[in-house]
């Protein structure tokens, strides 16, 4: 098979660089290949389903700009093409008095980001979430939520319609480059492709080395446990409850989010995965794991966040734990009001000094452009993302009109 451009992932990200590119660009021949069997089987279908505002993002950064440009195209998105959301807004609390700081410099930062949002007292917070007790609260109207998997499904309807090819069972399992561009040696055959965007996600740093990148971080994966309020409690939360995070560190806490179906899921956690796939406790794949831990980086982190991960490891194990997290929010929350819910696995590129990469982080040569950390808030950023990197490519009509 041949080719004018190859997307390979089919995640909300690569979905979206191949809808905006065909836009861009009609009439260039456009594959999209997927590992799995189905599209949407990773990051893209296992979140919380927030449409994020971009308050938490350093300003300036890609995620401050693409959050909350994404938050407005992705709302009119679903709009256009009848797919439901609901902009719920969002609340951020500080349960005690030494997170006040951290609050203020929150709501600093959304405010530098050109986010709107509102401080509330206490009593103003109660109407707003009845059953939160909290020191104080900001309030973020433009935050929603949404089914992203509905999302990606559209995306890949509209690629179609444009004349792009979605190929599922068909992973990339070597790139070599000739002449012409690159060579992909896939499940169901080779392609040559004169251009290669890699959105894979969990697996685009791999992906990048075998195109001959050097990648300045590598994919460690975090797989974030929820459970889920029982039918009988949803009526707890009316909306978005988050505690106030560190803006220095890219995890939220564990928080409750009122999905588009009507359930409430509380998480995640952020526990180190032995598997970048692995969704239970107990998947391991050595592979992983070794290529995990024998990086530098790694260890690095360990030392920097340690006792955070501690916490977090026993909160994955102790359900008990993990309550007592959740009623810092709402205290009248029981065990018996929570039932285990789907987890998914979070792809956070990690440098070798152990920093986690802060923003997305895109790399590019003649023949290639490589999406290698686009975790959250990249499902709310998607179209935005997808337009960034059309802009990166060049002109692939001129071989097909000459």
């Amino acid at each position: 098979m041949t080719a004018d451009c190859v997307v390979i992932g089919g995640g909300i990200v690569g979905l979206s660089v191949g809808l905006t590119l065909l836009k861009r660009q009609p009439g260039v021949k456009l594959i999209l290949l997927e590992k799995e069997a189905e599209l949407a089987r990773h990051q893209s279908g296992r979140n919380s389903g927030v449409i994020h505002s971009g308050i938490y993002y350093r300003p300036g950064s890609l995620k401050a700009r693409f959050a909350r440009e994404g938050n407005r195209s992705m709302v009119a998105f679903c709009q256009e093409h009848g797919i439901p959301c609901d902009i719920t807004g969002k609340l951020i609390v500080a349960t005690q008095e030494k997170e006040l700081p951290l609050l203020s410099e929150l709501c600093r930062r959304g405010e530098e980001n050109g986010v709107r949002v509102r401080l509330l007292s206490p009593e103003e917070v109660r109407e707003v979430e009845p059953q939160v007790r909290c020191r104080r609260g900001i309030f973020v109207p433009s935050t929603g939520i949404v089914c992203f998997r509905s999302v990606c499904l559209k995306y890949a309807e509209l690629i179609q319609e444009d004349g792009g090819t979605i190929l599922t069972c068909a992973e990339v399992q070597g790139i070599r480059r000739d002449k012409n561009g690159l060579r992909l040696e896939t499940a169901i055959g080779e392609i040559e492709a004169r251009f290669v965007i890699n959105c894979g996600g969990l697996q685009s740093d791999r992906i990048a080395q075998q195109a001959g990148i050097s990648v300045p971080a590598k994919i460690v994966p975090f797989r974030g446990e929820y459970y889920e309020l029982v039918a009988e409690k949803r009526d707890l939360v009316r909306g978005l409850i988050y505690p106030v995070a560190d803006p220095a560190f890219p995890f939220l806490g564990v928080h409750f989010t009122k999905m588009i179906d009507g359930s409430v899921h509380a998480g995640p956690n952020a526990v180190l995965a032995c598997h970048r796939e692995g969704y239970r406790r107990g998947d391991i794949k050595m592979g992983d794991l070794w290529e995990t831990v024998t990086y530098g980086g790694f260890w690095h982190a360990a030392r920097q966040h340690g006792k955070e991960g501690l916490k977090e490891i026993w909160r994955s194990l102790s359900k008990r734990s993990f309550l007592r997290s959740l009623q810092k929010l709402i205290p009248s929350l029981e065990e018996d009001d929570l039932v285990e819910a789907p987890s998914g696995v979070r792809a956070q590129a990690m440098g070798p000094d152990g920093r986690l990469v802060d923003d997305f982080l895109i790399i590019q040569d003649a023949h290639a452009i490589h999406v290698c950390n686009a975790p959250s808030p990249a499902a709310t950023a998607s179209l935005e993302i997808g337009k960034a990197v059309a802009d990166r490519v060049p002109d692939l009509r001129i071989a097909v009109t000459a």
